[in-house]
C-alpha cells in the first residue's frame, strides 16, 4: 500500500480508500465491520462515511452508516484511523435528501448542525476530512468556506474538501479562499473510472496546478466494471434494483451505467485482464490509482470476496503496453456513459 498527502494538508492516507455506503443496507453491521477489518488489516487507514448513508438513501435510514462506521472505529486507535465523512447540500438530478424536508443547502446553519450531527453518529472528537456531498452553486463560496474554516478552527475538522463538484467550481472556490484568506478545499471527490474518464481533462488540470487531491469514488463503476452484467442485470445488484423499479430518474441513472457502450468496453477490459493475469475489478482500481492528480481511490464492497478482489490491485502496477491498449479502448469507445460519447465536464 502506498499512503499520499491530501493536498496541501498535514493528513496523509493510504491510496485506497474503504467507502462505506453500503453499511446499513446490503451489508448489515457484523459483515460491515469485517470489512473494515480486512481493509485495515491490508494497510488501509482511510474510510470515507456520508450523513446520507446508506443508499438508496431514505428517511429510515439516514445516518446508520456513520453509527456503524462509529462504533468499528472504537475498536481501533484512533490516530489510526483518517475518517471521512460528508454534509449533504442540496438534492442533485435523481436524488432527494431524506433530511430537514429535502430542503437542504450549504448555508451555515445546515453545515454546522450536519458536522454536530456526524461527531455524535461517529462518536469521535473530531472528523479528519469533512465534505461537501453536492455543491450549492446559490451559496457564495466564501460564506461555505468561511463556515468550514472556523470548523477547523475549532477543531471539529482536520481539513475540507468538496464532492461532485465542477472544474469551474474548484477554481472559484480556490479564488474565494485567496481573496477572503479562508482555509481552502484540499480535495474534491467525483465519480472517475474506465467507463468515465472526464476528471482526466479540466479537473486534472485543476488539481495539478492548485495542488488538490482527487478522491475517485466508484472506480468499478458502480459494478459494471466487475464483469456482473455482461450477462443481463444480476439480482441482487443495485442497478437492476433501478431498472426495475419505478422511479424513473433511478433508471435513468442505471442506463448511464449500463448500457451496450459501457458493456462493450468492459468485455475488452476483461481481455486484457485476462492476458495481464488479473481480474477486471483490480485492473480498474489499479488503473485509477497510477494517476499523479489521484490521492486516494475510493472502494466498496458487499463481500469479504468482493473485497479481495479489489484489495488485489495494492500491489499491481500498469505497464506501458496495458495502458496503451487500455486508452485505444477509450479512443474507439470514447465516454461510453454518454450517447453521443462526448466528454462532459
Amino acid at each position: 500500500m502506498e499512503y499520499r498527502r491530501l493536498g496541501r494538508s498535514g493528513i496523509v492516507v493510504s491510496d485506497i480508500c474503504m467507502g462505506t455506503m453500503t453499511f446499513g443496507s446490503q451489508c448489515d453491521e457484523k459483515l460491515s465491520h469485517q470489512i473494515c477489518d480486512t481493509a485495515y488489516d491490508a494497510g488501509i487507514d482511510f474510510f470515507d462515511a456520508a450523513e446520507l448513508y446508506p443508499v438508496p438513501p431514505s428517511a429510515d435510514h439516514f445516518g446508520v452508516t456513520e453509527q456503524i462506521v462509529g462504533r468499528w472505529i472504537k475498536t481501533k486507535p484512533r490516530e489510526t484511523v483518517i475518517v471521512a465523512t460528508k454534509v449533504t447540500g442540496p438534492g442533485h438530478g435523481w436524488f432527494k435528501p431524506p433530511v430537514r424536508h429535502g430542503k437542504t443547502a450549504l448555508d451555515r446553519r445546515q453545515i454546522v448542525q450536519a458536522c454536530e450531527d456526524s461527531l455524535r453518529r461517529l462518536d469521535v472528537d473530531y472528523i479528519d476530512l469533512y465534505q461537501t456531498h453536492w455543491p450549492d452553486h446559490g451559496m457564495p463560496y466564501e460564506e461555505v468556506l468561511g463556515v468550514l474554516s472556523d470548523l477547523r478552527d475549532e477543531g471539529k475538522i482536520r481539513t475540507f474538501g468538496a464532492s461532485n463538484e465542477t472544474a469551474w467550481g474548484m477554481m472559484k472556490a480556490c479564488w474565494a479562499a485567496d481573496v477572503c484568506e479562508l482555509y481552502r478545499y484540499e480535495t474534491v471527490q467525483n465519480n472517475f473510472s474506465l467507463i468515465n474518464r472526464r476528471c482526466e481533462s479540466e479537473l486534472a488540470q485543476v488539481c495539478r496546478q492548485e495542488n488538490l487531491s482527487l478522491l475517485p469514488y466508484s472506480p468499478l463503476g458502480g459494478g459494471v466494471l466487475t464483469g456482473k452484467y455482461q450477462d443481463g442485470p444480476p439480482p441482487g445488484a443495485r442497478f437492476t434494483a433501478y431498472l426495475n423499479g419505478d422511479a424513473e430518474r433511478q433508471k435513468r441513472m442505471a442506463q448511464r451505467f449500463v448500457n451496450d457502450r459501457t458493456l462493450e468496453t468492459t468485455r475488452r477490459l476483461i481481455e486484457i485482464a485476462n492476458d495481464i493475469g488479473t481480474t477486471v475489478t483490480a485492473l480498474a482500481v489499479a488503473w485509477s490509482r497510477q494517476h499523479d492528480f489521484v490521492a486516494s481511490t475510493i472502494i466498496g464492497a458487499t463481500s469479504l470476496e468482493q473485497l479481495d478482489e479489489s484489495l488485489a490491485a495494492k500491489d499491481l502496477i500498469l505497464d506501458s503496453e496495458t495502458l496503451d491498449r487500455i486508452d485505444q479502448i477509450d479512443f474507439e469507445i470514447p465516454n461510453p456513459m454518454t450517447e453521443d460519447g462526448l466528454r462532459r465536464l
